[in-house]
């Protein structure tokens, strides 16, 4: 009996069946058996016999993935496939099942051998596993840009060792988080690398220098989310309830919400489908711009679009060999659906183009809930659950000589003087006390040093919101202006023309003086990749589109300024700590729970703020009302428990996890000093923005009300005596700074959108 009853897919594209799945089929159970993958036991245990390869049927898989492959890399793939399903038996019935962590550690370190960046393979295979790798890097990467395989091989990479991930799971009985699962499963489930294959077999790849892009990047999660939510819907049974295996989001939503299996399997569909929206929003909005913004050729575009097009192939044709392959729990799927093509079932274009008219149909009302949010809900006193302080508390000696010359600073940058802030807003915001906590041990200079970061990013915030829009163009020339006072090379930048400016020049050249070239180049990366997504979020308030789950999660994270804190405190450790720790997963679990348990508190706190009194819609609690249609209570509790749940993940990578990642990498004493303290410092940067979450005024209802009320009476703001204008441009005004302000009330203030911790002050920054 199924656990519950598969729902009804969003399938807004044809599957195509390739013409040559006959020979793949042939080639492919041949190639298994000369790799010895059928039939010969490991370690005692037959993984496959020649029916497990059959009613698998990979090479119908790839058939309908890559329906316009050439017989030769439609047999190649599917080899590849193979090769991937066998990998992931092979661990399970070895290590997964015995829980053999230690050997399973050997094995993934002994098949990254087969995996040369550059030159040839020297280590002599010793199972079906390492002789189905050489072969296949040998016929593959040969072939393909050097961007191509560095982007293969780390997807490659990341499939192979976040097994162990999983197998820790399994071993201290731990289910994700839904946060935690969807970033890993894009690892351990392969999808990425499904992605690099599509542009080999259409020998189309994506131009380098757009492949990391945020478009690009958003087009890759959404189809590995989409993939990896439609497997675990119909591997659930046999994941589950068989293996014993704990990475499904079926089960983790299960948990984390406390509903039926059913409940928690139409959860998983509802984000598989907003994922999918997201995809095609994304396509055919963002990536068009992407390539005049960075002037891609023609044969680029097409090759980028035939990538697309291979992306949307992969969700139709994977969808269609799920129904249809024995590995899976699919029973009764094909009926449901009136028939596939090759069971004799109705057949042609009109069949196909009514189930895909019925697919959007039936989802065109979640399409529809993400654009029907009206600004300013009224939704009066809000109460929030009980939120304790993450760690205890430790604050600065030095808070009350910063809290009496808080002003001191602004008024001297002229942040005081525009319109959007006056003192008293300042004083209540008190953004000295989310210093204190951030940073208890910094002496004086390089407590004020941080403080100032913190307060031209909590103005910015204002700023974007109150003065720039609703203005995409002036908020998008803002941004590109604000880039020319991050100098790298020791130019000079231009003279400020508005406080923001004035506030970012002064703030660089004490920040980044002390740093080598390569430093400046990674601390303007993280000011860069902040400041951008502000203009995301401007972009998505024009559309009123409330934002994707995933997506907003991921944004969240940049435009409260968390890779800022990131790079910061990577700076500190870059000198007693190898790369290759800080690209580990332990060290991410470290960074991402932290920022998410920080950004997740502000939205609880600024809910009101931003929904009502603002008319934003970017907030947690209105995405998740959005996306589960619950109601305001059931949507803030609901944040809190992800708070509590990445707060729980932290806790953790600092206990569990870090010490075995000492142990793994021998580290010596230095380094795990400078590791813990990093723990530490991340532990100071959550109970800081907590504590002053619960302690500042900007975000009660009387300040909501003061400032409310003082903005009603504002006198215009004065022209300015020099209006901005853009590089290049001739009479287009920067920003409207002539204008009356557009003010929306916001009184988000510090982390709403922008966060910082200590900025480097010396060479080996606190």
């Amino acid at each position: 009996m199924q656990p519950f009853v598969l729902p009804e897919f969003y399938l807004s594209y044809p599957a195509r069946l390739n013409p040559h799945l006959d020979g793949a089929r042939k080639h492919s159970k041949a190639w298994a058996y000369t790799m010895d993958m059928i039939d010969v036991p490991q370690h005692g245990t037959v993984i496959w016999n020649e029916h497990d390869l059959d009613s698998h049927d990979y090479a119908l898989l790839c058939s309908y993935t890559h329906p316009d492959a050439t017989p030769q890399e439609l047999d190649l793939v599917t080899d590849w496939y193979v090769w991937v399903f066998y990998f992931d038996d092979h661990f399970l019935e070895l290590f997964k099942r015995t829980g053999d962590i230690e050997h399973a550690r050997g094995y993934l370190d002994r098949i990254a051998r087969f995996m040369p960046a550059e030159g040839e393979i020297t280590e002599t295979p010793e199972n079906p596993v390492e002789r189905g790798l050489t072969d296949l890097w040998n016929r593959t990467v040969p072939h393909r840009s050097a961007a191509w395989r560095r982007r293969f091989r780390e997807s490659t990479r990341n499939l192979l060792d976040e097994s162990l991930w999983e197998l820790a799971n399994i071993n201290e009985s731990r289910v994700a988080n839904p946060i935690e699962y969807v970033a890993m499963r894009r690892k351990v489930g392969g999808a990425p690398w499904s992605a690099n294959l599509i542009e080999h077999s259409l020998n189309a790849e994506v131009p380098d220098e757009i492949a990391a892009k945020r478009p690009m990047e958003v087009l890759r999660d959404c189809f590995a989310d989409a993939v990896h939510l439609r497997n675990d819907l119909f591997s659930y049974q046999r994941e589950v309830e068989d293996e014993g295996e704990l990475s499904n989001s079926v089960l983790v939503f299960e948990k984390f919400l406390g509903c039926t299996t059913q409940e928690a399997a139409d959860a998983v569909n509802d984000l598989l489908t907003s994922r999918l929206h997201q995809f095609e929003h994304t396509a055919l909005t963002e990536v068009p711009a992407l390539f005049d913004e960075h002037g891609v050729e023609p044969a680029g575009r097409a090759e980028t679009f035939a990538y697309v097009k291979g992306l949307q192939d992969w969700q139709s044709g994977g969808h269609e060999w799920h129904l249809r392959s024995s590995r899976y729990m699919n029973e009764g799927a094909l009926e449901a659906r009136g028939g596939p093509e090759l069971l004799g079932g109705p057949s042609g274009l009109g069949t196909s183009a009514a189930r895909i008219f019925r697919s959007v149909a039936t989802t065109a009302p979640q399409r529809a809930r993400s654009f029907a949010h009206h600004p300013h809900e009224q939704l009066g006193p809000v109460t929030l659950p009980a939120l304790p302080l993450p760690f205890p508390l430790r604050l600065s000696p030095h808070l009350s000589a910063e809290r009496k010359k808080i002003a001191d600073w602004p008024r001297r940058i002229g942040l005081l003087s525009e319109g959007a802030w006056d003192t008293a807003r300042l004083r209540a915001s008190d953004v000295p006390l989310a210093t204190a906590g951030i940073c208890p041990d910094a002496p004086p200079e390089q407590m004020s040093l941080t403080n100032d970061w913190l307060t031209w990013g909590t103005y910015a915030d204002d700023y974007y919101t109150e003065v720039l829009s609703p203005d995409l163009s002036a908020t998008r020339l803002t941004t590109e202006r604000l880039k020319l006072f991050m100098p790298t090379n020791g130019d000079p930048p231009p003279p400020p023309q508005t406080a923001l400016e004035t506030g970012l020049a002064d703030l660089w050249q004490r920040t980044t003086g002390p740093l080598s070239p390569t430093e400046r180049e990674t601390f303007r990366a993280t000011v860069e990749s902040m400041i951008d997504a502000w203009v995301w979020e401007a972009a998505t308030q024009a559309q009123n589109r409330i934002p994707d789950p995933i997506d907003y999660v991921e944004m969240r994270r940049r435009t409260f300024g968390s890779d800022l804190v990131v790079s910061v405190s990577r700076l500190t450790n870059s000198r007693t700590v190898p790369e290759e720790i800080h690209r580990n997963r332990v060290i991410e679990a470290l960074e991402d729970s932290a920022a998410d348990y920080a950004w997740l508190i502000n939205d609880l706190f600024s809910y009101r703020k931003e929904i009502e009194y603002e008319g934003t819609l970017h907030n947690a609690v209105l995405v998740v009302r959005s996306f589960l249609e619950v109601e305001q209570d059931r949507a803030i509790r609901i944040v809190a428990d992800l708070a509590e749940a990445r707060l729980a993940e932290f806790r953790h990578a600092a206990d569990v996890g870090l010490p075995g990642l000492f142990a793994d990498y021998g580290l010596d004493t230095k380094a795990r000093d400078t590791l813990t303290a990093y723990a530490d410092l991340l532990k100071n940067l959550m109970t800081g923005i907590a504590n002053w979450h619960h302690e500042s005024a900007r975000y009660t209802d009387e300040e909501l009300d003061r400032v409310r009320a003082a903005q009603l009476t504002a006198e215009p703001t004065p022209p300015a005596a020099n209006p901005m204008q853009h590089p290049g441009c001739t009479g287009t005004p920067h920003v409207p700074l002539g204008a009356t302000p557009r003010f929306h009330l916001n009184a988000t203030g510090l982390g709403t959108k922008s966060l910082h911790i200590p900025a480097p002050s010396s060479p080996t920054p606190h």
